[in-house]
């Protein structure tokens, strides 16, 4: 089952060292050879952000992320796993799970 692993940051608190926190290279070689994340890489911050809406048929473009969050999306990874469980095995050796938060959604399946 393919999940998208969204990758948040709180942006009010700076990033810091964690003693014992994983190394995002090993976790991206890792998981790289193991065949488990497919793809992934980081991502503008949200004030780079356009949202595009049609509303009536005309098309709305605001900048910036369309709700008032505390995390910000800071990158992704597509992860092939076998199950949630595995998803989740995997999202908590993120080194971003020591400090930030990580987002599992599964892909729809037909």
């Amino acid at each position: 089952m393919r999940y998208l692993m969204l990758v948040c940051v709180d942006p009010d608190k700076p990033e810091e060292e964690i003693a014992g926190a994983p190394d995002i290279d090993v976790w991206v070689k890792d998981n790289d050879e193991q065949g488990i994340r497919l793809m992934g890489d980081r991502v503008r911050p949200g004030s780079d952000a356009t949202c595009v809406r049609v509303r009536d048929g005309e098309v709305l473009l605001t900048d910036g992320p369309y709700v008032e969050t505390k995390d910000l999306i800071a990158g992704f990874d597509v992860l092939e796993c076998a199950d949630l469980d595995e998803a989740v095995e995997v999202a908590s050796r993120h080194p971003m799970a020591w400090h930030g938060v990580i987002e599992l959604r599964p892909f729809w399946v037909d």
